[in-house]
């Protein structure tokens, strides 16, 4: 296999793995406004919290790659990028599972009470270290390292559009699912009884996501109405700015979300303040301060 299609492939199954982090994360964002909610107990409460941070950082570590090929390769094809995104989708998979089981525990936690809920969360857990982690081991020592290094060369401009248009489309689905939660949520008895500043974090977050969705978008629309769907320098290079810049406003969206829904959970203003800030920082680091910092020293040598 060449390695601009390995490139391809990689990112594929980063998709597919982002579209089902989403599901989850949007369970839990919106599973603090249910009614049900308040009934369970502060420490139950306290554990969604951390399950939210952790779908945020297997969120951060899924959407790493696609940052890096853009910002550091400029879409070029290369053994670095397919390496880190094979490693980056690897370590992505232990807080889902993680927060996987965590939302499993919510649930039986509600149902059948604290006993069920942590036999069943950690079954939950095992159950996806194995499939996850465990099968792909035994997979791997078995065939043998196969491994090799493919000849690296300037990919085409075709094939870096389809990448790029490929990695919106990796980007997309989890801020589509969020914009989704932060539309319904306000509608919700609970969301009225946050105070006014809570709620305006809530609208500004909204607006980010909002905003991220509409720049995703744009690579595409300019594609096919201003370029007739023809593959241009021009296009690629305005495409690409479109796909950097939309995750900023996404990790300010999910920061503003991820305090509104842990002040909700824990009532701690303080604790809420720090997530926040903790996932902004995270975000940051893994989609631009990372690969910036690679990218510069690609052009100190």
């Amino acid at each position: 296999m060449s390695l601009a299609k390995k490139v391809k492939t990689a990112l594929d199954e980063t998709r597919l793995l982002i579209l089902g982090a989403q599901v989850l994360f949007g369970f839990q964002l919106n599973g603090v406004f249910q009614e049900a909610f308040a009934d369970l107990s502060h420490s139950t409460r306290l554990l969604s919290c951390l399950g939210q941070f952790l779908m945020t950082l297997s969120v951060a570590l899924l959407v790493a790659p696609s940052m890096q090929h853009r910002i550091v390769e400029g879409g070029d094809d290369s053994n670095r990028i397919h390496r880190t995104t094979t490693i980056y989708a690897g370590w992505a998979l232990l807080p889902f599972e993680i927060s996987l089981g965590i939302g499993a525990y919510e649930v039986f936690d509600h149902l059948y009470g604290r006993w069920v809920a942590f036999v069943m969360g950690t079954v939950f857990c095992l159950l996806a270290g194995f499939f996850w982690f465990g099968l792909e081991a035994v997979v791997k020592f078995s065939m043998g390292e196969k491994g090799m290094r493919e000849a690296e060369k300037p990919a085409p401009l075709s094939t870096k559009i389809e990448q790029m248009l490929t990695e919106a489309r990796v980007i997309l689905p989890g801020a589509q699912a969020l914009l989704g939660f932060q539309l319904t949520v306000t509608l919700a008895r609970s969301f009225e009884q946050l105070s006014e500043p809570v709620k305006l974090v809530h609208v500004a977050a909204l607006c980010c996501v909002g905003f991220t969705v509409i720049l995703l978008m744009t690579p595409a629309a300019l594609h096919r109405i201003s370029f007739a769907g023809e593959d241009t320098p021009a296009f690629f290079r305005l495409g690409s700015g479109f796909v950097i810049a939309a995750p900023a406003f996404l990790a300010f969206g999910i920061a503003g979300d991820l305090f509104v829904a842990t002040y909700r959970a824990a009532g701690s203003q303080d604790l809420a303040l720090v997530v926040a800030v903790a996932s902004t920082v995270l975000l940051a680091l893994f989609w631009f301060a990372i690969p910036l910092y690679i990218r510069r020293g690609y052009r100190a040598k």
